[in-house]
């Protein structure tokens, strides 16, 4: 059975094989928990040199879609000039890695040439005064409650959790999650201190005359609500629930990033975009449907490539309501996982949706993929998702159970064999 027929495959030989013969291929890649471990402080992620490296054997044929961003001293590009240890061999060499950050308004090319792409300087102006908001806003909780933590913890803690990305500044509470493990009402009671924080900027925006222009990503989250808002997952006490509130700019879903790389994608093939030279997510639909009409109706089918989706933040959630099993899905990567799944089977073109098990790292709001080989096959017994949800349109194709280091090892294995000239 093709791979992309599969359902939780580990395969993963026939997964090299797949990236290193595919001609016409497109890798779209999340980053942390997929390339590097996930850590509670973002300053201290790392990435492996030779997974850098291999990236270039896939160059035009390789992009990254994450809701981080390039730039900064959290962003990809000091995490990759940190494992270099040389900022211009970096640049020289080509070793920055392309595509969309921060939901896919920050643009980046091997060169390390960023841009927003549809992004104004008043909203520019707007979101670098949100990490001074969130330090303010965290410095006035915790002075409620003196006794919760140390002072010399409670400056590191508020250090490491204002990111001061430009494009998506964000409230990251993965720290204070490991601060207040003593007190886990507190963590959760500060969850809400921080939702009601990004409604009250929502607010202000709007005042500025900015109404239309932002919207809060919750991640890990439960899926949207009716109003279309994404669904904060409050802690119960067990887990860490939504650990990071990121403001970002309207359009900026990951799911229309495929759009705009697909966009790209075309036009270094044939010199001509499908959707216009100046096409970025802040114009493209938001709906599912729409994105995939949108698709259907712009792209040469017969220049359609195989696209390979990867990421590690699915969830869903079976709930009562009315006494009626719902399910609530989400995850930072399900939709842009599933539009590629979509196209795949639309165009039929085998894409594959990859999975990387990510809940080893230091963050505890994944929950461990465990299979079972039943006949020879695998069946999934824990997993990102709820075993009751059996109408999960999502459709897992090759997992990887290791984490990032064994997707990382088979992706380099991949980027040898691709780098080979053909045998005559």
């Amino acid at each position: 059975m093709p791979l992309h027929q599969q359902t939780y495959s580990l395969d993963h030989q026939a997964w090299i094989e797949y990236l290193a013969t595919t001609a016409n291929l497109l890798i779209i890649q999340d980053l942390d928990g997929v390339c590097m471990g996930l850590v509670n402080d973002p300053l201290n992620r790392t990435i492996d040199p030779a997974y850098v490296e291999a990236t270039q054997a896939f160059d035009g044929h390789f992009y990254v879609l994450t809701n981080g961003e390039h730039t900064g001293q959290r962003g990809i590009n000091a995490i990759v000039e940190r494992a270099y240890g040389n900022k211009e061999r970096v640049k020289a060499e080509q070793r920055y890695l392309p595509g969309l950050a921060a939901g896919g308004v920050q643009w980046q090319t091997r060169a390390g040439d960023v841009s927003h792409p549809g992004v104004s300087e008043a909203e520019l102006a707007f979101l670098a005064a949100v990490p001074d908001a969130i330090r303010s806003r965290l410095q006035q909780f915790f002075s409620q409650h003196p006794d919760a933590i140390a002072p010399g913890d409670l400056q590191v803690g508020i250090d490491a959790s204002a990111l001061d990305n430009m494009a998506s500044p964000t409230a990251n509470l993965n720290t204070f999650h490991g601060l207040l493990q003593q007190h886990r009402p507190l963590y959760t009671a500060l969850q809400h201190e921080m939702h009601g924080l990004m409604e009250e900027l929502l607010a202000q925006a709007a005042e500025q005359g900015l109404a239309d222009s932002f919207f809060v990503h919750y991640a890990p989250n439960h899926g949207r609500g009716a109003d279309g808002k994404e669904i904060v997952w409050f802690s119960d006490g067990q887990g860490s629930g939504t650990t990071d509130f990121q403001f970002m700019l309207r359009g900026a879903i990951k799911e229309a990033g495929v759009l705009a790389l697909l966009n790209r994608y075309y036009a270094q093939k044939t010199g001509t975009f499908p959707l216009g030279k100046d096409f970025s997510v802040r114009q493209a639909p938001h709906s599912h449907d729409d994105l995939l009409a949108l698709v259907v109706n712009a792209f040469d089918p017969a220049l359609m490539p195989t696209m390979v989706g990867v990421g590690d933040t699915v969830t869903s959630t079976v709930v009562s309501q009315n006494g009626q099993p719902v399910a609530q899905r989400g995850g930072s990567d399900r939709n842009f996982l599933y539009l590629i799944q979509a196209i795949g089977q639309q165009f039929g073109t085998g894409n594959l949706v990859t999975y990387i098990d990510s809940s080893g790292g230091e963050l505890k709001n994944r929950k461990a993929l465990r299979l079972e080989t039943r006949a020879g096959t695998p069946v999934v017994t824990e997993g990102p998702g709820d075993p009751r949800d059996r109408d999960d349109p999502l459709t897992l194709n090759v997992v990887f159970p290791g984490g990032y280091q064994q997707y990382c090892q088979a992706f380099q294995a991949a980027a040898v064999t691709r780098r080979q000239p053909p045998t005559i």
